[in-house]
């Protein structure tokens, strides 16, 4: 696939510190048993099955999102470009209904690519997550919400720093 085209009107950057150290904040990202605890739980309702984790520079991922006060289900997938720990992951990143070789969630708009930068700040970790390709202003606003709410949830399950 093509990588996906940037655009600076449709490009998404969220910042956020975590109070735990850059190795921990990237194993929350790169270990399935941690990433499982966060990644799309930001609605409570929805019910996410990982199908594939493999947390490779070259490697895959593959969830399904059922939404049962919709009676939808999306399938979210992707490859992962780049894995350094404990400093970046790129991976691309779409979204499907029904099935995973389903209709576009977002028709129009192609595969993304997803950013993420890890920043040792003292006992914390700042994390920058990029995120280009998205195909209008209102997937950034839509997708700024999701990742809000994915960090909201990452913030509540990485362990507490020692008193």
């Amino acid at each position: 696939m093509a990588t996906p085209q940037s655009r600076p009107e449709v490009t998404l950057q969220v910042r956020r510190t975590f109070a735990a150290p850059r190795e921990e904040v990237f194993a929350a990202w790169t270990e399935p048993e941690q990433l499982e605890k966060w990644m799309c739980r930001d609605v409570p309702a929805h019910i996410i099955i990982h199908h594939q984790q493999d947390i490779r520079t070259g490697g895959g991922y593959q969830m399904e999102i059922r939404d049962p006060a919709k009676g939808e289900t999306y399938w979210g997938q992707g490859t992962y470009r780049e894995v350094t720990p404990p400093e970046k992951l790129v991976f691309t990143w779409a979204w499907s209904k029904d099935r995973p070789d389903g209709p576009s969630m977002h028709p129009g708009s192609h595969e993304t690519l997803v950013t993420v930068e890890f920043f040792a700040r003292e006992n914390s970790t700042e994390v920058v997550l990029t995120h280009t390709g998205l195909g209008t202003a209102a997937l950034r606003d839509d997708h700024r919400g999701g990742w809000n709410g994915c960090f909201d949830v990452l913030a509540k399950v990485l362990p507490s720093p020692a008193a």
